[in-house]
Order: C-alpha cells, then structure tokens, then sequence
C-alpha cells in the first residue's frame, strides 16, 4: 500500500510517497561527491574567518572544548565521530548532548542559542564532508541511542543507513527539525528521508540548499 503526504515549504514542495522504490543512483555517484567536495571546500575557505571568529567566542565564553564530537551512524550503519561548535555547557563528564535539545533548553549557553538558531554550530561538519563521511545533502544523522531506540519503533528507519548523512535534508527543509517528541514526528521526519533517498538528484540537492540558506537567513524556529 502507498501513502501519500504534502510536504510544502516556501522553497521547495515535494509530494512524497512512500513505497519500495531503490535508491536513486546519484547518491551513490562520482557525481554527488564531485559536487559535496568541491563545495565543501569553497564553503570553508569562505568562511573560514567566520569559523575562527566562532571558535575564540566560544573559548572566551564558555569553559570547555570547543568543539563537541560525537559518534554518530553513518552510511551502512558504520560509526564516525561528528563534529559540531559546542553550544552547551560542559556540567559533568558525562555527554551533555545525548538527550534532545528543546526549546529554553539550560544546557545550551546565551552564544550557543545564536549558533544553533542560524545553524553555524553545523559548519565544522564540512570536515566530514570533506573526508567523505557525510554529504551536504542527506538524512541527518542521529545520536546513536535515539538510532537504537527508533529503529524499533519506526518502519523502514534503517533505510536511512544507504546513503550518506548529510548536513541538511529534505526533512529538515520541510519543518522536520528540532526535537521528535513522538514516534509520528519521527516517522514524518524518516519518510522525507527516504523520499530523498528515492529521488536524489543534483537539481533536488541545489533547490535543498536554496531553501537551506533561506531557513539559516529567517527561521527562528532552531534551537
């Protein structure tokens, strides 16, 4: 049986359906690492003032490393640390990230509510995407323990694991992101990802950043 649902934003509609279809060839293909390199790369060198500028606010602001690594599931399942800005503060030795953030979170420090509402906190991933653990484009990866506990819950979760994860996504385009506070906000969440991995392609990546860019510039919905 196939279910449809509208997915619409300002900057890209898509009616996903979800059924058993492969996974489109493209993110798989030289194509889509040429694409994820190449701007990786220009992204970083852009904005690599931006990135020290970060990193020394958050030295200066906040004890603690700077930057917040965690091991995260990646393309076959296989684990890599990921690395992000830390927007939290560092109370004890035990990972302060595991549990979702939420909004008015305590966890997360005055200048890391900036980083995660404009999203900068994410730019240290473009390493990953750099030495090919992650895309720019694809389902974002989750701590490992939410992986395990919805896996069991939400049909066809571990289709996630065929492709690469990315920095951003269809879902977290389509108003898929933040917190999952039940199984349906995952599974909504699970079928824009599979819809991608069904239908990637180099335009649907560049309408994905399009709309990415825009949600950075005016969402205030991040936290």
């Amino acid at each position: 049986m196939t279910r449809t649902s509208s997915v619409r934003s300002d900057w890209l509609r898509v009616e996903p359906r979800v059924q058993l279809k492969r996974v489109s060839s493209y993110v798989a293909s030289p194509t889509k690492r040429g694409f994820d390199f190449v701007l990786a790369l220009l992204i970083v060198m852009i904005l690599c003032p931006v990135m020290i500028v970060i990193a020394a606010v958050i030295k200066f602001t906040s004890p603690g490393p700077i930057l917040f690594r965690q091991i995260r599931y990646g393309a076959r399942q296989k684990a890599f640390p990921v690395y992000k800005f830390r927007s939290m503060e560092c109370r004890s030795a035990h990972d302060p990230e595991v549990r979702q953030a939420t909004p008015r979170d305590p966890r997360v420090t005055p200048f890391g509510r900036f980083l995660r509402r404009t999203s900068l906190d994410e730019l240290p991933q473009l390493i990953n995407v750099l030495r090919g653990e992650m895309s720019l484009i694809g389902p974002r990866p989750h701590a490992v323990a939410h992986d395990e506990f919805f896996m069991n819950r939400v049909p066809r979760y571990a289709r996630r694991f065929s492709v690469r994860p990315g920095i951003t996504g269809l879902a977290q385009v389509s108003g898929a992101r933040g917190e999952t506070r039940t199984d349906a906000d995952m599974k909504r969440r699970v079928d824009l990802d599979i819809y991608y991995i069904e239908n990637a392609s180099i335009l649907l990546d560049l309408k994905i950043l399009v709309a990415t860019a825009h949600e950075v510039l005016f969402s205030v919905d991040a936290y």
